[in-house]
This record gives structure tokens, sequence and C-alpha cells, in this order.
């Protein structure tokens, strides 16, 4: 069941160019501030029905002060997503979910002062190399591919540190963006450049991010309790891995020669690290000493 609800979530994730897609009537910003203020609303509700609403209150205030940095990086990955989506990049947005896992060892090195393996310098060092090949391929650094990688990278190291559940941690996350996400809202609504409320069909489909975002969030939270990290760390790649076959096979992004070398550079850098880090949990599992029963 473990392994189901884990590709369950990852293809969740995996689909939504198709969902974000059907939002391109409005604004990456209106995208935004309407999924908050949505999936918010959900996992209020969802609280409530529980039965633990009062655990909001006993936050304490340390805990407040690192869900509004956790707020601030899913917020700049979701806009950054969506516009990507509207836009016509989804190619490169799946570049940054693949690269992401690297991304997270290197803010280790240089935040933590983790030390690597000569393995996961290697893959650090293919990544590198093939950010260098598609910034010539694209004329530019892939920038949406970086932020996005970068973003959600941040967004990992603070999850890891922060002493809330999955559920409890995106209402706190949400009530900390709330207020950004009603005055653009309302901006939107004065200027007469929102969305909502306009048709039937586009308020369902802006309402409906809400529970499309918090599905997955649960899935991924009930998996994480029954598979191995080394599993769920594997199934991740089915999220770009789906996200790059939608871009490619039904939107047709380009995806000149070019493009698909620094591609396969960066699955080689997670060809290597993924073994490597089989291979080290492998060794780990093995010294551990059995006590005697």
């Amino acid at each position: 069941m473990g392994v189901l609800f884990g590709i369950g979530c990852y293809a969740l994730w995996g689909s939504f160019p198709a969902f974000f897609g059907l939002l391109s009537f409005a604004s990456p910003v209106e995208v935004l501030a309407e999924r908050i203020l949505w999936t918010l609303v959900v996992a209020l509700l969802v609280l409530v029905v529980a039965g633990r609403i009062r655990e909001l209150w006993a936050i304490d205030a340390r805990t407040w002060r690192m869900a509004a940095v956790a707020s601030a990086a899913i917020s700049i990955n979701w806009g950054t997503y969506v516009f990507a989506v509207i836009s016509g990049h989804v190619v490169e947005a799946a570049l940054g979910y693949f690269i992401n896992p690297l991304v997270t060892v290197a803010f280790g090195v240089l935040i933590f002062r983790e030390t690597l393996r000569r393995a996961q310098w290697a893959a650090l060092g293919l990544g590198a190399l093939a950010v260098v090949v598609l910034t010539v391929d694209y004329g530019r650094p892939p920038y949406i591919a970086l932020v996005l990688a970068c973003s959600f990278a941040t967004y990992g190291l603070v999850k890891k540190v922060i002493k809330l559940d999955a559920l409890r941690g995106l209402a706190a996350e949400g009530l900390v963006a709330f207020p950004f996400a009603l005055a653009a809202v309302i901006v939107l609504a004065v200027t007469g450049q929102g969305e909502m409320g306009t048709s039937i069909s586009h308020t369902a489909l802006l309402m409906s991010s809400g529970p499309v975002t918090l599905v997955p969030l649960i899935l991924f939270a009930l998996a994480a309790q029954r598979v191995p990290l080394s599993t769920m760390g594997l199934l991740q790649y089915l999220t770009p891995a789906l996200q790059l076959a939608w871009g490619v096979l039904v939107v047709h992004e380009e995806m000149p020669p070019s493009r698909w070398a620094g591609f396969a550079l960066i699955w080689a850098a997670l060809a290597v690290f993924s073994l490597d880090a089989w291979r080290h949990a492998r060794r780990s599992r093995v010294a551990v000493p059995i006590e005697p029963a």
C-alpha cells in the first residue's frame, strides 16, 4: 500500500501540467493566489473534521517563523511552476525537478558543511556540466528550472527542521501567505483583471486548485510512513518524467539534440547519485550490530 500511495502522489504531481494548463485563462499571479487560498480552506476543513484545529494555536513563535520561510519558498515554487506551464516551458519545469535532488545535496555542503563521497561529487559535477550544456542550448541559463529546484530544495530543508506534520504545516504556511494572496485577489478583482466569478467553469477550476494540491500531499504523507526513504527517492523521479513526457508528446515543446544531451547528463548524474545512496544505505544496514535476544 505504501508503494501504491507513493506512485499515486508522484503520478498526480506529474499530471500537474495537464491541470494547470486548464488555468491558462488566468494570470499566473491569480492562479498562485487562488491556489494558496483554496489550499488553506481545504486544509482547515480537514483539520476541523479531524478535530485538530486547536493544534494550530499551539504552534510556538519559532515554528511560525519557520513556517513563514517555508511559505515564501513554496509560494515562489508554485508561482514559477504555474508561469512555466502557462507560458509553454513544461520541459524546463521538469528539468527543475530532475535537478532538485542535486541542489539539495549542494545545499547540504554549503549550509550544513556536509562531507560528500566521491560518487556524490561526481554526480554534482555531471549536474553542473548539464546546466552549462543547457545554458548554451537555451542561449541563457535555465532560470525556470534553477528557481524551481532551489525553491523546492529550500522548502525541503525547512520541512526537515520544522516540527509540524504535513497537514498542520500546510495550514500554517497558508495562514502566513493568506493576507498577501487575499490582497492579490482583491486588487485583480477591483482592476477587472481577475477571472474568479466571471464564469462557473473558471470559478470551479480555480477553486479546485485547493484539493488538487492537498490530495497528493496526503498520499505522500501516507507513503512516507510505510516505505523506506530510498524507495521514495526513486519514486520521486516519476514526477519529472511524466512532466517531460507531457511537454514533449502532448504540447510538443521543442527538444533539439543539444537539449536531450543536457537531460542525458542530468539522468547520468541521478543514476550515479541514486546508486551511491542505495549502496551506502545497504552498507549501513549491514553495519548495524544485532542485539542478542
